[in-house]
């Protein structure tokens, strides 16, 4: 494709998306490239406040970031699980955490154990088992730190984007990422093959790179408006287009998790921060107007607003490519999946990720960009799929947006995940799944998915032996509950607040 070693990089778009670029690419590949990033104080960013997932807990070691100043600098707090309410039915209420139930065992998961005790009588809920679940009913947090898996409590963050992302710009600019100031007006392009090759300011500044970052947002500048990549639209499948989000004032007590509530045709987010709460309404256009839509977050909030509401616009769906020529587009720009379970800033992370792993230190071949943007159409394929289940395996009657979306048809791919669930108890994880068995389970069952048999293995122990197994199980979840510090008490007495 090119014979160009890549030493200059661009990346065009500030915001999390483009200081998550620059401070990857800075730290990882070092005084190899040269970095810019292009980005205007007059251009606003979507984010409105991050909920995220563990990974996350990896992309700050390697940056060096001590999570003390990240929490203080950030505004964070502490997340385990994201509690679904009104989802399956209204009223009803379940999490998906970041743990697992239970405990695991060879050859055969826990909830088939579970399953197989419920038929010898056991009243339990599975998320008894499930310390993350214990700690978010307790509000408390801790960093639990044990060799034995059964007690670990995985956890990520909520954070103020914004903030986040003037965070990792003083971070990056002191591993020399240079950022330049400026609205870009014009894009040039080689005759020959079409890549990049410049992008002009309106100031007549020119930046030319070998490869580009388009972290523009929705419009897409390099990879739709320049490029005409193409979008694959999703909104079948995934019908809200809209959200309005408003910012309020904090609670007193701050919860370790996501509250995720549905509602008529669309569903609430509210993100506990240090200083305020986030919300938000995601909606669909085809069964709300804007105001009804506002009108319904007003009602809904529980606190002070402390800002006008924000009106966002999206179409669900990805670029049919990630990497086109010498653009590679990372964040909205790449496309866009509802925040369900706070996978915008792990998309984000995988795709520089994804970079380092297959960058063309020598010049781009088309082997790298192929194999690029196989690996992101099937993870894109795989969040949405696990987004879908939410919407498409429910009992609520009380709204025309739930029964359409219970009776749409829906990928292949997750039709046989759910059968294969309610034949026999059976989870697979695909290969590169982001989501593991447990966080199948937890929304299929949660959802309502009733598993009609259980693997023969968990025949194995007596009736006896399999309660007294539960009660021990049970209890060694519970143990470290009454010991930890109540959320607010950690974030106060870690970051020496």
């Amino acid at each position: 494709m090119t014979n160009t070693a890549v030493k200059d990089v661009v990346i065009v778009g500030g915001g999390t998306a483009g200081w998550i670029s620059a401070a990857v690419v800075k730290r990882l590949l070092g005084s190899r490239v040269n970095v810019t990033l292009v980005e205007s104080e007059d251009i606003g960013t979507v984010g409105v406040g991050e909920a995220t997932i563990p990974p996350i807990i990896l992309l700050n070691k390697m940056l060096g970031l001590d999570e003390k100043e990240f929490l203080r600098e950030t505004k964070a707090t502490m997340k385990l699980a994201i509690r679904f309410e009104n989802w399956k039915e209204q009223g009803d209420s379940y999490y998906h955490t970041f743990g697992a139930p239970g405990k695991s065992f060879a050859f055969c998961h826990f909830h088939h154990y579970f399953k197989r005790a419920q038929k010898l009588g056991l009243k339990d809920s599975i998320w008894e088992y499930d310390l993350n679940y214990l700690a978010c009913e307790a509000g408390k947090f801790a960093h639990i730190k044990s060799p034995d898996p059964i007690i670990e409590m995985p956890y990520a963050y909520h954070f103020d984007a914004s903030l986040y992302a003037r965070f990792l710009r003083k971070k990056c600019e002191e591993m020399g990422v240079v950022r330049q100031e400026g609205i870009i007006e014009r894009v040039e392009q080689h005759t020959e093959n079409g890549y990049i090759k410049a992008v002009t300011l309106k100031d007549g500044t020119s930046i030319s790179g070998d490869l580009f970052i388009d972290c523009s947002g929705f419009k897409g500048l390099l990879t739709q408006q320049t490029l005409n990549t193409g979008y694959e639209d999703w909104s079948h499948w995934l019908p809200c287009d809209r959200a309005v989000a408003m910012p309020s004032e904090r609670h007193e007590n701050t919860s370790p998790f996501t509250r995720s509530i549905a509602h008529s045709a669309g569903w609430q987010w509210r993100i506990p921060l240090q200083h305020r709460n986030g919300n938000g309404l995601v909606y669909s256009s085809n069964y709300y107007s804007d105001d009804q839509a506002l009108d319904i977050l007003s009602n809904n909030i529980d606190t002070t607003p402390l800002a006008d509401p924000n009106f966002i616009r999206f179409k669900t769906g990805r670029r049919r490519k990630q990497w086109n020529k010498n653009v590679i587009a990372v964040g909205l720009a790449s496309g866009f999946l509802e925040p369900l379970e706070s996978t915008s800033i792990h998309l984000i992370q995988s795709a520089v990720v994804r970079l380092i792993h297959l960058f063309p230190h020598n010049g781009i071949r088309q082997e790298q960009i192929d194999e690029y943007n196989q690996q992101s159409k099937l993870e894109y394929e795989q969040i949405r799929d696990f987004i879908i289940l939410h919407y498409h395996v429910n009992e609520r009657n009380d709204s025309q947006f739930w029964r359409d979306v219970r009776n749409m048809e829906v990928p292949k791919s997750l039709t046989h995940k759910i059968e294969l669930f309610k034949a026999s108890g059976n989870i697979y994880r695909e290969q590169n799944d982001l989501f593991l068995e447990s966080s199948w389970l937890q929304v299929m069952m949660g959802q309502g998915i009733d598993a009609n048999d259980y693997h023969p293995l968990a025949n194995a122990m007596s009736d006896e032996k399999l309660l007294e197994l539960m009660r021990n199980i049970k209890n060694i979840k519970n143990e470290p509950v009454g010991k930890i510090a109540t959320h607010d008490m950690f974030i106060k007495q870690f970051c020496g607040l």
